[in-house]
């Protein structure tokens, strides 16, 4: 076959036919080879600054579409918010105390009054004209009407007072055994910071909320903050007179240089004996809280034992008379 293909292009080609036909072979494949070797390797910092590029592209527009939302909401901050300055903290202060610290805390808890109470409101309107209409009187317009209205615009404030005092309660509570355990942790020769640390995890089982500011004075620690402001601040968060009093030990044990074990085991033995006189002021009121209660359930029936068969029989006689 190659003696056949040699003597075809010789006989076209001439002598060097064959010669002429390798040669344009190989200028063929060269030509062919000239864009694979112009194309070069990606580079991997160039591909690298690319994604990059794509990423923050991509976070930049959820800002803007974030901010655009935000900036809807706060066409609406008017009503949202309060409108002096003394409102705002202290609903803010009250937010806290609570348990809910967040940025839009305020703006959401207005947002729930207006919501809740326009949305009751609407409620009442609908109840009313489907159920009594234009034939009822002005107290039951109001009753029907304005009392859910009334009832969502103050259930929010209700619902931030209750958890405000059940989370200063279980503060107060557990407080005495924080400090025993900060006792513990300082003699055994801990700093102040590695102890506050450590009852930030320990507490977290029995008492969430002391737990939470114990994490969160140990945090703004590690940031940098002032101690006396952390704690200062975390005086004002918890709003128990307790705390507010161990801060003031611990400030004043640290101005003065004195040893903060020997405050700590002063103001601890002080606050088990506070819980223990805690708990015999609610024994002592628990008869007095029983009292009417126990007349309530004990003298209706009793009247009735005595009193009863003598009604009847007073009764009977009457008819018997007639």
């Amino acid at each position: 076959m190659l003696d056949t293909l040699n003597a075809v292009v010789t006989e076209r080609l001439g002598p060097a036919g064959p010669l002429i036909l390798v040669a344009g072979l190989a200028l063929v494949l060269l030509l062919a080879c000239i864009p694979l070797l112009m194309a070069q390797r990606p580079d991997p910092m160039r591909k690298l600054a690319q994604t990059n590029a794509g990423r923050m592209q991509a976070e930049t527009r959820q800002v803007l579409r974030e901010t655009g939302k935000r900036d809807k909401l706060n066409r609406y901050a008017q009503f949202l918010e309060p409108q002096n300055a003394e409102e705002l903290s202290d609903i803010r202060l009250k937010l806290m105390q609570a348990g809910y610290a967040g940025k839009e805390a305020v703006r959401l808890y207005y947002f729930a009054q207006f919501a809740l109470g326009l949305g009751l409101l609407a409620c009442g309107v609908g109840y009313y004209m489907a159920t009594i209409g234009p034939e009822g009187t002005a107290k039951q317009m109001m009753m029907y009407i304005l009392g859910p209205g009334f009832l969502g615009y103050y259930a929010p404030k209700y619902w931030v007072t209750k958890r405000q005092q059940e989370r200063q309660q279980t503060i107060q509570d557990g407080f005495p055994d924080a400090l025993d355990m900060m006792l513990v942790c300082v003699e055994a020769g801990q700093s102040m910071d590695q102890a506050i640390v450590r009852l930030g995890r320990e507490l977290r089982a029995s008492y969430p909320p002391l737990a939470d500011e114990f994490q969160l004075v140990s945090y703004e620690m590690k940031a940098g903050k002032d101690k006396a402001a952390v704690l200062g601040d975390m005086s004002e968060r918890c709003g128990v007179q307790d705390v507010s009093s161990f801060v003031t030990v611990l400030n004043q044990s640290a101005q003065f240089g004195t040893s903060v074990a020997d405050a700590l085991r002063i103001y601890a033995a002080e606050m088990r004996d506070k819980r223990v006189m805690r708990a015999e002021e609610k024994a002592n009121k628990l008869p007095t809280k029983m009292t009417l209660t126990t007349m309530m359930l004990t003298v209706p029936p009793l009247l009735i034992i005595l009193v009863g068969p003598s009604a009847v029989g007073i009764m009977e006689l009457g008819s018997m008379g007639r």
